[in-house]
């Protein structure tokens, strides 16, 4: 049985959807997007930090050969300087010899031992000179030498500075470009996850919640909070969200949450541990959905996240009870509504 054209074209199309990277990725946990844009980013920083540190490591190794062969190079140019003056007077000294001309007269009329004697000072001077000679020119062959390699290495690395310069120019400018990507992620996941907790959210619920008793309202009521575990009536949670995006702002970190919403059975087991200081079951403000208990610094009074949050909270519908300033003192804990 031929197999319809129609089913052949969707399943090209199929085939061709799936392929897309775009749709893949869709797909995909942007949280796992995320750390793995990290880690890529990360090696790729590492692997050019590390070609860096080589670079400026044979910089090093390549300086310290300069110095050390301009130490030689100014050993030869001193051990040259030393024979330059023996040199010199041995050479003045073969040209004032009197018997350099007169020792030819061994074979004239002269006196032969003056001669003799005469011959073999000028022989001592010739051989001393040739030695002094050959020392100047080996000197001087090994400061030619010392001299071409000095100037190379010094071209040489004159270039590698220049390119270590841009190796750490390039890293410092693919570190920002980087971070800019990432926290342009950041960005667009914290985004994300704030529409997926709004989607979970009913905000109608709110005005269900209110028709339960304190610490006994379902589920379907409450709302999570970015911070796991947590929950709290609808309206206070859409609340915090805006309140927790304007503190991660500031301090660049989610709020630190201890305490939210408060069953009955949680408000008992509190007030088991703590009669007389915690609430008594049933009349706890976390008990509906609309208190917090902070921390991350929010618990110390006069601390940069404490004054902070005193100064905006009310924006968002969030403030910190008179009675928690003094009787219990309670700077970590926090209300939705209208205070009073």
């Amino acid at each position: 049985m031929p197999i319809p054209r129609s089913a052949v074209l969707t399943a090209v199309f199929l085939v061709m959807v799936v392929g897309l990277p775009g749709v893949a990725t869709a797909r995909e946990d942007p949280v796992k997007q995320l750390r793995s844009a990290a880690s890529k980013a990360r090696a790729e920083l590492e692997k050019a930090t590390g070609q860096m540190e080589k670079r400026k490591k044979d910089l090093a190794s390549s300086q310290d050969k300069l110095r050390a062969t301009l130490k030689d190079l100014a050993k030869a140019e001193a051990d040259l300087n030393r024979i330059r003056g023996p040199l010199a007077r041995l050479a003045n000294a073969s040209y004032q010899q009197p018997g350099a001309a007169g020792s030819m007269s061994i074979f004239g009329g002269g006196d032969a031992g003056q001669a003799l004697r005469a011959t073999a000072d000028v022989t001592h001077l010739a051989n001393g000179q040739q030695t002094l000679v050959r020392q100047a020119d080996e000197l001087q062959a090994r400061r030619q030498r010392l001299t071409s390699t000095a100037q190379e290495l010094q071209s040489r690395n004159a270039v590698e500075q220049t390119k270590l310069q841009q190796d750490i120019d390039g890293l410092k400018s693919r570190s920002e470009g980087l971070t800019k990507e990432l926290s342009a992620m950041l960005k667009k996941v914290e985004s994300d996850r704030e529409r997926r907790l709004l989607a979970k959210c009913d905000r109608d619920g709110a005005a269900n919640a209110k028709n339960f008793p304190n610490g006994l309202i379902p589920n379907k009521y409450l709302c999570p909070l970015p911070q796991q575990g947590e929950q709290l009536r609808a309206d206070a949670a859409i609340a915090f969200y805006k309140l927790n995006a304007a503190y991660k702002r500031r301090f660049s970190r989610d709020m630190c949450v201890t305490d939210s919403y408060r069953s009955l059975p949680d408000q008992q087991r509190v007030y088991s541990q703590r009669p007389g200081f915690a609430a008594v079951p049933g009349s706890s403000n976390h008990g509906k959905g609309q208190a917090l208990d902070l921390c991350g610094g929010i618990e110390n009074a006069s601390s940069a996240q404490f004054n902070w949050l005193e100064a905006n909270s009310k924006k968002y519908g969030w403030f910190h009870p008179a009675w928690a300033y003094s009787n219990p003192y309670e700077p970590w804990h926090w209300e939705y509504g209208t205070e009073g």
